[in-house]
């Protein structure tokens, strides 16, 4: 059975006790956990530096920190989150002058690469880098804020991209990012994807581990 993964993004998480939260997602049975890193030019928000994820790595973290830039430009701070313990990096094709490169820098850093495709990107800027991604992550909102609904659109861009991996052979992991809840977890798994970011879903409900649960439950039927 295929592997899925779940991540709490901790852009909905209580940041006056953080390191309580993230201790607490990760022994509800979280496996990564999503770093949502906004600088209000990309886009209309502004939320963490590298300063944190190095903050969560000294608490004790050792579970893989997905950083999500959101950002223009890149290459800085992919160089500064990788420093501060970053186990994986996506970022926005639009947000970079030469997408190749900022891909090869990442792996330089030893952490995993991806691209982050807004709702509205076409696909084909995959179209040359397949074999430098490790990770594809399909926004299913508009990025910039969490608690959105869930894009239905989205669907139709996931299955495109399964295709395209999976016609591609390499091992590249497909997120998705926005929206996701029980209800829907399942239906976005049959379209293709393996990883799931989750926000508000998990840390705005009472019982971490039980959403959670509820949505490995949903995603082995």
């Amino acid at each position: 059975m295929k592997k899925y993964q779940i991540l709490p993004s901790l852009l909905s998480a209580n940041f006056a006790a953080l390191g309580k939260e993230v201790d607490a997602v990760l022994a509800a049975g979280a496996d990564i956990l999503h770093l949502d890193v906004m600088d209000n030019h990309y886009v209309p928000n502004l939320t963490v530096g590298p300063l944190v994820c190095e903050a969560l790595r000294r608490h004790g973290v050792k579970a893989p920190i997905d950083v999500h830039l959101m950002t223009k430009p890149v290459d800085h701070l992919i160089i500064e989150f990788a420093k501060a313990g970053a186990s994986h990096i996506t970022f926005h094709p639009e947000a970079s002058e030469h997408v190749d490169r900022s891909l090869a820098l990442i792996r330089k850093h030893e952490c995993k690469a991806g691209l982050a495709l807004n709702p509205a990107t076409p696909l084909h800027c995959l179209d040359y880098v397949m074999d430098k991604l490790d990770i594809i992550l399909v926004m299913s909102v508009n990025p910039g804020f969490g608690g959105q609904h869930f894009i239905p659109s989205s669907l139709d861009k996931i299955r495109q991209i399964r295709k395209l991996i999976d016609a591609s052979q390499y091992p590249i992991h497909l997120i998705v990012d926005g929206g996701i809840k029980t209800s829907n977890i399942r239906e976005v798994a049959d379209a293709g994807a393996d990883m799931f970011v989750a926000g508000s879903a998990i840390f705005h409900h009472h019982d971490y581990a039980a959403v959670i649960a509820e949505m490995r439950k949903k995603l082995e039927e």
